[in-house]
């Protein structure tokens, strides 16, 4: 998976709007960092540039388990580590599993929408 189909899967998610929030600090990773939202709230990020892993929310009881399973999970890159991964590309785990995961932050994500925010989503 490159950059570009990795953007054109998290778009291809009703309701899903990208951001670069971070233009503006001195650290060169963050800046290239892009941000998928679905209504106010984040589900996942990527260096857009180094495209080297995307970080995403996770069950916490989950993100434990395939950090057992994989090589390429890791605790949340700059974010809280009980309900993030940084996911990391071209290592153990697969395409599939990664759009597999990106959903399912999106679904976390959209569950905790008010209602009015999940019914423009239907």
């Amino acid at each position: 998976m490159n950059v570009e189909e990795f953007r054109e899967y998290c778009l291809s998610l009703k309701g899903v709007e990208e951001k670069m929030p971070f233009v503006n600090v001195a650290d060169r990773y963050s800046r290239d960092v892009l941000c998928f939202y679905v209504g106010d709230k984040w589900f996942c990020f990527v260096n857009v540039e180094v495209f080297d892993f995307c970080c995403i929310k996770c069950d916490p009881v989950e993100s434990g388990e395939l950090q057992a399973c994989y090589v390429g999970v890791k605790p949340g890159w700059h974010m809280n580590k009980r309900h993030w991964i940084s996911v990391y590309f071209n290592r153990d785990v697969s395409d599939e599993m990664v759009r597999k995961l990106v959903k399912k932050s999106y679904d976390m994500v959209v569950k905790r929408l008010n209602r009015k925010e999940r019914e423009r989503l239907l």
